[in-house]
């Protein structure tokens, strides 16, 4: 039962970690509207097999984490801002040597003050303290923006089952996540320890997608209504929301803030 439960676990997570990486330095979607014109940089090398599985992973979402999400939005506000706070904490440890890695040093400083206060202070996170001695929130980092940083070119774009959208480079980052380089999965999954197990790091991986997945609700319905192809515009944000990240622009359209989360009505 605890295998089964584990693999459904990870089958979760990777659904939602995709939806997880168009999120900004507050989990919420950031759309910009030259995504057309920087699609078109990368090629859609396998494109009629991408749009299969695509279709198969929306089947996916509409079935089980879109509800999961609504859900979500259920539990006080409270609890929904500490969660969110935990996760973003436990980020920085990805955050701080893509940060070394990239050259920005002040950024890895403020970011390592964030951690420590917050995690202890803060206790393991929930609450943002460092945020009122004036250490705010920094816009996330990873080894694929590492690498597009370096000048690693994007490759072929393409849609993995349940996984979802992905280039070459973005997926040769996620292996680095993988092979030392995410500290939260070194502790969990990379070493025995009597203080974490397996789950924690799947467990941690979920609670991120739904976060996130709930908080942009209306902002994928509404990409999902007004999009004529669907499968494009989400490779378009997709292509741009990376190279807007790699390239540390706020160049932005539409974005929702955390603290616009409405308040659903369960009468």
């Amino acid at each position: 039962m605890k295998k089964i439960l584990t693999v459904l676990i990870i089958f979760l997570v990777s659904q939602l970690a995709t939806l997880n990486v168009l999120a900004g330095s507050d989990g919420t979607l950031e759309i910009n509207n030259k995504s057309k014109e920087q699609s078109a940089e990368v090629k859609d090398c396998f494109e009629p097999v991408n749009r299969a599985i695509f279709t198969f992973n929306q089947g996916l979402d509409k079935v089980f984490f879109k509800p999961i999400a609504k859900g979500y939005r259920y539990l006080p506000k409270p609890i929904r801002s500490g969660t969110g706070n935990a996760l973003n904490n436990l980020s920085n440890l990805v955050t701080i040597p893509n940060n070394i890695l990239q050259g920005q040093f002040k950024e890895a400083g403020v970011n390592t003050l964030r951690f420590s206060i917050n995690t202890t202070l803060g206790i393991a996170g929930i609450f943002d303290v460092a945020s009122y001695y004036g250490l705010n929130k920094l816009d996330k980092e990873d080894y694929g923006q590492t690498l597009g940083s370096w000048g690693v070119k994007e490759g072929c774009y393409f849609v993995l089952p349940v996984l979802g959208p992905t280039t070459v480079r973005d997926t040769l980052g996620s292996i680095v996540n993988l092979t030392g380089g995410d500290p939260w999965y070194n502790v969990t999954i990379g070493a025995d320890t009597k203080f974490f197990e397996n789950s924690d790091y799947y467990y941690s991986r979920l609670a991120t997608g739904v976060d996130f997945r709930a908080k942009n609700l209306e902002a994928f319905d509404n990409l999902e209504k007004n999009s004529l192809d669907l499968y494009a515009s989400v490779r378009s944000l997709y292509l741009q929301d990376r190279k807007r990240k790699i390239q540390n622009s706020d160049e932005i359209t539409e974005t929702m803030n955390d603290d616009d989360w409405e308040e659903i009505d369960t009468q």
